[in-house]
């Protein structure tokens, strides 16, 4: 299954992905490529591809991606053969215009929405991780807003207000698309909320367990 997971910049989805792939080895994670210069701590191959422009038009030319996009001054692009692995669930962490690319190509992939508890804390995240120039930091908000206003295109939003419960919240989500638990996943407690259905609202019509989870 192909997994997409989104959310506005300084979200966390670096680090929930990553804690669902060290939970989760049976998970592959999809390694997107990008023009961008990489930030303090980043690995070529590990968290992208770093490439330069004619490389990543070269990809496009090729028919290699299965979708790009030009997201905050820079090209974006999911190999193509990430995502033909068979009884595989493949994560990929994209952008809101990928995702739509993605279902509209797979129209059974998963799509997971990642939101702040609020704005405020978005805009401190932002911030103070110090990656950005002020001016970057104001594109980003203004595009995390624009992005935050799509949520409900996806089957499910969760927002990320502690990372463990964050994760556990996937994890069951994807068992509960797959109707089996997720193979050799470590074993999570459930949460009050998760056990009562009474907790959980539609997003969208073409999945029929759809939840979106409340900041509790």
């Amino acid at each position: 299954m192909i997994i997409v997971i989104s959310g506005p910049s300084g979200v966390g989805k670096g680090t929930v992905v990553q804690k669902l792939m060290e939970k989760n080895p049976c998970f592959v994670r999809s390694i997107s490529c990008t023009t961008r210069k990489p930030r303090e701590g980043e690995k070529n191959g590990r968290d992208y591809h770093f490439i330069d422009e004619d490389k990543f038009f070269e990809l496009v030319q090729k028919n290699a991606l299965a979708e790009f996009a030009f997201v905050h001054g820079c090209h974006y692009g999911t190999p193509l053969k990430n995502l033909t692995k068979e009884k595989t669930d493949v994560i990929l962490q994209i952008d809101v215009q990928g995702a739509k690319k993605i279902k509209n190509r797979f129209p059974e992939a998963l799509l997971i929405f990642l939101l702040p508890p609020n704005m405020e804390i978005l805009t401190n995240r932002l911030t103070g991780r110090g990656t950005e120039t002020e001016e970057e930091q104001k594109r980003r908000l203004k595009r995390a807003k624009e992005e935050i206003e799509e949520r409900t295109f996806y089957d499910y939003i969760v927002v990320n207000d502690n990372i463990k419960r964050v994760v556990s919240k996937i994890e069951k989500i994807i068992e509960k698309e797959h109707e089996a638990p997720i193979p050799h996943a470590k074993p999570t407690k459930k949460t009050q909320q998760e056990a009562n259905p009474t907790h959980s609202t539609p997003v969208r019509q073409h999945r029929h367990k759809l939840n979106t989870y409340p900041n509790t």
